[in-house]
């Protein structure tokens, strides 16, 4: 049996421990509510967006090329990572989703160019040589708009000058604090820009409808890009409160365990210390 020393020094250290797995989690218990209220805030401007392009498309008979599927010879990803790690599986099951993805799909890499928004992906992604030809890192926990702007204009700018012909978004979507679930969403073409049975409505423009649609359709593919940021930052902090938890549930048992160890420990010794002082007695007498 371990000596009582080694066990309440390892007691002291899972405590230890806990005090900072449980701090954690209530930082991300807090950080996680005003990221959920960001995506709540976020999803009407993108619905607005979504129906006054919808409308706009549904009054011009120019198609637009990012409305437009043509043949995927060449494919774009984009995948939002975090920067931080002790938050679960949140990073891991979103690469490997990427890489059978990928696997799945090309060819080669001539095949295929990344987008990587978080050093945790990027890191996985170089140090496998996978082609990335950008990045963005050290994002905070409340990021802008202004802070993913130039990543996202790129990867729509390539798309429009046929650099490729799809551009697939893959992030993290906020289902609950303990579910995020890996998606796969493609970004461009914009294929679902649809009134679906809704009543049109008309507006006027200046100076007209194919020059309207040509400003407002970049704008959009970056303003989703910008909302599965905020998806893929509340997920991040649902699945690092979730896994602070865990922790320190794990740190309690293990407490328990131990104390039980230390006492069965010092009960042996006692044992041992009375039967020596009775056959010391009793050599004696």
């Amino acid at each position: 049996m371990k000596n009582k020393r080694e066990i309440k020094r390892r007691i002291r250290s899972v405590q230890n421990t806990r005090q900072i797995t449980k701090a954690m989690e209530m930082v991300d218990a807090a950080k996680l509510r005003r990221a959920q209220e960001r995506v709540q805030a976020a999803r009407p401007y993108v619905e607005k967006m979504r129906e006054v392009i919808a409308n706009i498309a549904a009054g011009t008979s120019a198609k637009h090329p990012m409305l437009v599927s043509r043949e995927v010879k060449k494919t774009g990803y984009l995948i939002i990572t975090s920067d931080r790690g002790l938050a679960g599986g949140f990073n891991s099951n979103l690469l490997r989703k990427l890489v059978q993805t990928v696997r799945e799909r090309h060819q080669s890499s001539d095949e295929y160019v990344i987008f990587v928004i978080g050093r945790k992906g990027r890191d996985f992604l170089k140090r496998r040589k996978y082609p990335v030809i950008g990045e963005v890192v050290g994002l905070p926990d409340s990021p802008t708009f202004a802070d993913i702007k130039q990543i996202a204009r790129r990867a729509v700018q390539f798309y429009a000058e046929e650099k490729y012909d799809k551009l697939v978004l893959l992030y993290n979507e906020f289902i609950n604090p303990v579910t995020q679930r890996p998606v796969e969403k493609q970004l461009l073409p914009l294929e679902s820009i649809s009134l679906e049975g809704q009543a049109r409505t008309l507006y006027e423009y200046e100076p007209d409808e194919e020059e309207v649609l040509a400003e407002l359709l970049p704008r959009y593919a970056e303003t989703l890009i910008f909302s599965a940021l905020l998806e893929s930052k509340a997920s991040e902090h649902g699945a690092r409160m979730t896994a602070m938890g865990n922790a320190t549930d794990n740190a309690t048992e293990m407490i328990a365990n131990l104390t039980l160890q230390y006492n069965r420990a010092r009960q042996a010794a006692i044992t041992q210390e009375i039967a020596e002082i009775v056959a010391g007695a009793n050599a004696l007498s």
